[in-house]
């Protein structure tokens, strides 16, 4: 498998699933019949996505320096992440991400992701060294766009192959090796997005996932069953994806192993994945 470092740019967070039958009426509550709390966010189970498909994987983000962050860091190094890249921000609390999750599969969000805990141009320059030695560089585009652009240049200086997660302007499509989009961010990118850098594109679409590569395309429905929890398999998508590319598969073998990644992330609640290795 050789040890080519994937490096994810992106966001660390506690991630708490708490799952009930419905939500209560205002003013009553309701009994909580499942909860889980793991290490999340999107950069983060990314680089444990990684990590399960037995690639090297450093993580460049921020966590407080509260006692969360300590708990998540332990964690991320037992499943595999190299943290050396990850911020300890003085006197912030480390991200929060809380997950309601309904019977049927529909899901809210509580979030807090302040400032504080999101990266900035001069994190992801500390990360140079690591940067300049990845292999691929993973950009989380709900980042700050300094700290995106940061990233994505430095993986571009380092030929390293660049995949974007999220709605990418001009600017960083140019930067790129890779774009992909869920459903509501495609519909929010430029039209011509492979005239203007990446090789490859992929983006939800109803029903499924659409992939563009110069001299080729294909659709790949949704993976067959009932999903318990969509949450996360955004995040095992992008990293098989990545993981698949660097090994040298093409297109068409790559956007396959993203797609069978969702299949082994949406049939269980939490966006933490749980993939085999290939």
């Amino acid at each position: 498998m050789g040890e080519r470092r994937v490096v994810v740019v992106g966001q660390l967070a506690r991630d708490v699933v708490v799952q009930v039958g419905a939500l209560p009426e205002p003013g009553t509550s309701a009994d909580v019949t499942g909860r889980r709390e793991t290490l999340g966010g999107k950069g983060a189970n990314q680089a444990v996505a990684v990590a399960q498909l037995g690639q090297p994987v450093s993580l460049v983000a921020v966590a407080g320096d509260d006692v969360i962050g300590d708990h998540l860091l332990a964690q991320a190094v037992v499943d595999g992440i190299d943290v050396r890249t990850v911020v300890r921000r003085a006197g912030a609390l480390s991200g929060l991400i809380v997950e309601v999750l309904e019977s049927g599969g529909r899901w809210r969000y509580l979030q807090h992701l302040p400032e504080p805990v999101l990266l900035t141009r001069a994190d992801v320059a500390a990360a140079g060294a690591v940067l300049k030695g990845a292999a691929a560089v993973l950009v989380q585009l709900q980042q700050p766009a300094e700290a995106a652009r940061e990233a994505a240049r430095r993986g571009r200086e380092a030929d390293a192959l660049v995949v974007l997660d999220g709605v990418a302007d001009a600017e960083l499509a140019a930067m790129a090796d890779v774009v992909r989009a869920d459903e509501h961010e495609a519909r929010l990118l430029p039209d011509d997005l492979l005239t203007l850098g990446p090789r490859l594109v992929a983006l939800g679409v109803d029903g499924g996932n659409r992939f563009f590569w110069p001299g080729g395309e294909v659709f790949l429905p949704h993976p067959a069953g009932s999903a318990v929890d969509t949450t996360g398999a955004g995040d095992a998508f992008t990293a098989a994806l990545a993981v698949a590319l660097v090994r040298g598969e093409p297109p068409e073998s790559a956007a396959r192993r993203a797609v069978d990644a969702t299949a082994q992330t949406v049939g269980r609640p939490g966006g933490r994945p749980a993939l085999r290795p290939w």
